[in-house]
């Protein structure tokens, strides 16, 4: 068989045709990788955008495995919603208590007993789940007691997670995790500047010793401040500098011994109801001898609806909160450690159908570094939780952008401004969103978006909210 030689004219006017067609325009993907790609080198991303039918509108690097950081907390609450009933009755199951301990006849001891309750408070101003509660109920019962005694052995005294960097614990998002939590175990230090040359002016809760070695500078800088405690010390060390005229400054400081703490304070208001404390602030951890002397229980709260610590813990990114949570999981069947939590959530994620190269995790809140996920394990599980009766009551949890909690700053008046709810994270070089969104033709999409080796000064997450405005428009 032969072939015909074409006509020189028709292939002229083939060329003419081809170099007058339009470039085929790139792909959503393609532009999206591009929209990435303007942060620089350095950073690492991920990003799986779902349809509602499971079609994946965009995936990059997908089974990449990421520090997830915060947006760990939506496993832990995920698995609370599968696992833990009433959450929406009060919370009698974690309501601390006050008990009577010692033989009949003797000046008994006062113990105060943790069962995970995150917001018992010891505020002036408190109005629901207070330790003035428990301390009102003391003072009806007897006017001397012996020993004060923080009681956190409901769960095992595990107070910090594999994985999390040790340089956080003397901060507030770095604070213990104990059975007996008050306050958010968290205590404020207040610093203002007073005259050039001078140490500022400090206001430091009286369970630490200060140490200040910090100084007052010129007007105009930004403040450079430094707070150092070595973990279990009480001795706290204000470094580096603030500027004339700066408005004081709250930092926050983390307590190793939560329930020495609430033992503190549960003595400092039996003091006020006139109460006399004839001996020492103990503590009783998982592990010490149990007590022999009979006791009787004077009080025991019942806090709010788990519901709500759920949403606050969500939207605020609360970690104390969460790994309490995942520990209460724990207790479900196990003994409260971190492991029998973690075994909640691994038995929710292989419902799920996510395996555990996909979602591999060590805490409960994201604190850890251990902690990997991928992007296409997150959006699994949050289109199988979409799925589940309580999937709505879930998603409800999330911060809303433009709107509130940690996304309150972000999206505002754009394209996504109340129309994306969903969970972030920061780490150490790591930030992370996902959740849902609501597109341009109203449709909901679920996405999971993590740079991993942020350098610092790189604005990863504008870049990831641009990149997820740009697939919102194009659908």
């Amino acid at each position: 068989m032969t072939t015909r030689p074409r006509p020189l004219a028709f292939l002229a006017l083939a060329f003419l045709w081809s170099a007058s067609a339009p470039a085929e325009a790139p792909s959503l993907q393609a532009r999206v990788e591009a929209k990435l790609a303007q942060a620089g080198p350095g950073p690492r991303f991920g990003l799986v955008v779902t349809a509602e039918d499971g079609r994946e509108i965009v995936a990059i690097d997908a089974d990449g495995r990421f520090v997830p950081a915060s947006t760990t907390k939506m496993f832990t609450t995920a698995a609370a919603f599968v696992d833990l009933s009433g959450l929406d009755a009060p919370d009698a199951a974690g309501g601390a208590a006050a008990w009577l301990e010692g033989a009949p006849g003797a000046t008994p001891d006062v113990v105060l007993e943790g069962r995970g309750d995150a917001r018992l408070s010891s505020a002036a101003d408190c109005r629901e789940d207070c330790l003035a509660t428990l301390a009102d109920a003391v003072a009806a019962k007897t006017h001397t007691v012996r020993d004060v005694i923080g009681d956190d052995s409901y769960f095992p005294d595990q107070r910090w997670s594999p994985g999390m960097s040790w340089n956080n614990i003397g901060t507030g998002s770095g604070t213990a995790v104990s059975a007996l939590t008050i306050d958010d175990n968290d205590l404020p230090l207040l610093v203002a500047p007073t005259a050039a040359g001078q140490a500022p002016q400090v206001q430091a809760p009286p369970y630490f010793s200060l140490r200040n070695d910090a100084r007052t500078v010129a007007a105009g800088g930004p403040s450079a401040l430094d707070v150092e405690r070595l973990p279990g010390s009480k001795v706290l060390r204000l470094t580096g500098t603030v500027p004339l005229g700066t408005k004081p400054l709250r930092m926050h400081l983390g307590i190793d011994d939560p329930a020495d703490y609430a033992a503190g304070r549960l003595a400092a208001l039996l003091a006020e109801r006139r109460v006399r404390v004839t001996g020492r602030i103990l503590v009783r951890h998982r592990g010490d001898p149990a007590p022999t002397a009979p006791r009787t229980l004077v009080a025991r709260l019942a806090p709010p609806p788990l519901l709500a610590d759920l949403r606050q813990t969500m939207k605020t990114s609360q970690n104390l909160h969460a790994e309490l949570l995942l520990r209460r999981l724990g207790k479900a069947g196990g003994d409260g450690a971190i492991a029998d939590g973690l075994a909640h959530v691994r038995a929710m994620l292989d419902k799920a159908g996510i395996p555990p190269r996909a979602a591999d995790l060590s805490d409960g809140s994201g604190t850890s570094t251990y902690n990997r996920v991928s992007p296409r394990g997150v959006v699994a599980l949050l289109r199988w939780a979409r799925q589940q009766p309580w999937g709505a009551a879930w998603a409800a949890t999330f911060p809303v952008g433009g709107v509130d909690g940690t996304l309150a700053r972000r999206f505002r008046g754009g394209p996504l401004e109340g129309k994306v709810f969903a969970k972030t994270g920061t780490l150490n070089q790591t930030t992370a969103l996902a959740g849902y969104f609501t597109a341009r033709s109203g449709r909901t999409f679920a996405f999971a978006a993590y740079a991993n080796d942020v350098p610092d000064g790189v604005p990863a997450s504008k870049t990831m909210d641009s990149a997820l405005e740009l697939v919102a428009a194009e659908n």
